[in-house]
Order: structure tokens, then C-alpha cells, then sequence
């Protein structure tokens, strides 16, 4: 689905399949983060799918399941991953942090009864339950330039270091790539939270808190993509998304040797669409002269940018990102590739 732009000032988005419940209609204007912090946004991220694994034995069962060193995460820490068929192709991608009984694994809203299913099924005789947590908890991205301060100021205290977590109380505050940070707590907190984050920062949709992962160049597998990337055409190894030491998990094969053999062609690029007449969706196709008729590359994410235009998170061969890429056609729109916050 897509939405259209008028004067690259606002936008009708539909981000994702409906069945994703991404198609609310926010709008986007220049001014629109000027008050009462420009320095500081939170997004209601209550919509994003959430499942629980608790148990004994959840961090050896998810261990064995997922891209990411489980493990290895800290007792009060948090990592991205993905999730693969034996085939090494994303069924989906995730934040997944710890909690005192288990694990909290956070993804779109569309993924999370068809993973949970999946996974369910891989469980057997293991002790661990896995649960829908969607609406157990209360939880709100907030960023920009002041987010720490103001949310020192709120919360009290806060993690210092990337995908570390700190709690106060029954509320876990969770530190992410690009100035941001994840506020989770019980659902019963969540209109205090709310009106403690509006009177200091700005409300923004959570379309937008998208957009900041394309910015950190972080990739959400939708459905649209299921089983189209392998873990590193999508960059999950270079934002510690996969262990090549932790042993066995499904596509483990194919993903160590891709590694191992060094044949990633492709990777996910940054990249920005001048105003046109529709949003790109995921799974289009994107097009360079190096392969003709034949595309060149994905749409991994997009979505409206604040300034007109589109901000573009795409898997592109890797010999054709500097040169000119079009979307849609051979002859479409040409993307800007902007940098990202890491090498590729």
C-alpha cells in the first residue's frame, strides 16, 4: 500500500499491510516537532507485537533458535536479531531484551502470531512457554538530542551504553542506536508515562519512530520481505544482530558461509527519494545500469520524510550503490544514497 505527498509538506502513509495495523494516516510537516521540545520526541509504541518467553530453559531454546548471541546478553541488556528458515532467509527481525523471568522479544505487529506460532512449535519437551505479551506492557520510544536529560529528569536514572537496559521500579528503560531510548513498563502505567513524556517532548507517530530506524539504519523485516534477505544483505551483522560462534540455529550453514567466504554482494544502503507521487513499498524493486531490465536491489523500508521526499532503507548490489539507482524502473526516480551511522 502507499500514500501520496502534497507539496512535500504533508502525507497520507499507509506503511504497511493493514493486517500490520501501520494504516493510520499521520501527517508530517515541516514544524511539526517545534513544540514543547524540539530536542525531544516520544512515540506510543504499544502496537508493536511482543511475546514472552519464559522458562527454565528460554535462553537455551531462543539460543538455538535465533541469529543473535542470546547468551550473551547481559542480565540488564537488550540486542537486535533475526530469525531464519533453515534456508538462512529473514522471517523477521527484532529488539529482544531480558527481564527477571525470561525475555521480551518486540516486532511488527503483523509477525508476532505467525512467529510465535513457528517457534511454539520448536519448543517440544523444552521448558519454556512463549506468550502473547502485546498488551502486558506500556512502552514508548523517545529520542532526539535531549532524551537523556529529560528522561534523567523523569525516570531518575538511565543506561549509558547502547542496548543496555537500566530499571526503575517496575519500569525498564532500554538505550538505542540514534539518540533513543525505550521506555517499558506495566500496561497500567502507561497514561502516567504518557502525560509525564507530553508535558516535556513532543508526540510523534509511531510511522516516525520507523523512520528513526531507517535513519540508524536498523531493518524491520515485514511480510512483505519475509524470505527474501539473508541476515547480512540486511546488515544484522554489523549492528551485532548474528553470532558466527554461538553454534546452531536455523540458516546457521548458509549464514557462516556467507561469512566465512566473504559473498555478500549486497547490503542495505540509506537512501532518500526526492518528492514523487507515491511512497515506495516494501519489496519494490529498485533498478541501475549495470543490470538493465534486471533489478539491482529491494525496498527493505520507507517511509515520508519531514522535508518532502522519502527516507529509504534498501538492499542494493553492492557495485551498483554508487551509481545511479531507480526505483520502480529502469527509467524511475533516482535515490540519493545519504551514509549511515556504520560501515558497510
Amino acid at each position: 500500500m502507499f500514500g501520496r505527498i502534497t507539496n512535500g509538506l504533508h502525507v497520507r502513509l499507509i506503511f504497511m499491510q493493514s493486517t500490520a495495523r501501520y494504516d493510520r494516516i499521520p501527517v508530517f510537516g515541516r514544524n511539526r516537532m517545534s513544540a514543547p521540545d524540539s530536542h525531544v520526541f516520544f512515540s506510543d509504541l504499544r502496537e508493536l507485537g511482543l511475546i514472552s518467553f519464559t522458562g527454565p530453559d528460554a535462553q537455551s531454546f531462543l539460543q538455538g533458535q535465533l541469529t543473535c548471541d542470546v547468551a550473551g546478553i547481559p542480565p540488564q541488556g537488550s540486542t537486535y536479531g533475526g530469525y531464519c528458515t533453515p534456508k538462512g532467509r529473514l522471517l523477521a527481525t527484532f529488539l529482544l531484551w531480558r527481564t527477571p523471568d525470561g525475555f521480551l522479544l518486540q516486532l511488527p505487529p503483523a509477525l508476532r502470531e505467525p512467529i510465535q506460532k513457528r517457534l511454539s512449535m520448536y519448543i517440544l519437551r523444552a521448558k519454556v512457554k512463549a506468550q502473547d505479551a502485546t498488551s502486558v506492557f506500556a512502552r514508548f520510544g523517545v529520542g532526539g538530542s535531549g532524551a537523556a536529560g529529560m528522561l534523567q529528569t523523569v525516570l531518575g536514572a538511565l543506561p549509558e551504553k547502547i542496548h543496555a537496559a537500566t530499571n526503575v521500579g517496575d519500569t525498564t528503560i532500554l538505550r538505542l542506536p540514534g539518540d533513543r531510548f525505550e521506555v517499558v513498563a506495566p500496561a497500567a502505567e502507561a497514561e502516567k508515562l504518557r502525560s509525564q513524556l507530553a508535558n516535556r517532548a513532543t508526540a510523534v507517530t509511531d510511522i516516525e519512530w520507523m523512520r528513526r530506524d531507517i535513519l540508524a539504519g536498523i531493518p524491520v523485516i515485514l511480510p512483505a520481505t519475509q524470505e527474501v534477505f539473508v541476515p547480512q544483505m540486511v546488515n544484522l551483522d554489523l549492528i551485532g544482530a548474528v553470532s558466527y560462534t554461538k553454534g546452531c540455529y536455523p540458516g546457521q550453514e548458509i549464514v557462516a558461509r556467507m561469512h566465512y567466504l566473504g559473498r555478500v554482494k549486497q547490503r542495505a544502503y540509506r537512501a532518500y527519494l526526492p518528492p514523487t507521487d507515491v511512497v515506495p513499498k516494501p519489496g519494490d524493486s529498485l533498478y541501475s545500469v549495470e543490470f538493465g531490465d534486471q533489478a539491482s536491489g529491494t525496498v527493505v523500508n520507507a517511509v515520508a520524510a519531514p522535508e518532502g521526499g522519502c527516507d529509504i532503507l534498501a538492499v542494493i548490489q553492492t557495485g551498483s550503490a554508487s551509481g545511479a539507482v531507480r526505483w520502480g524502473a529502469p527509467d524511475g526516480p533516482l535515490l540519493e544514497i545519504r551514509s549511515l551511522p556504520y560501515s558497510v
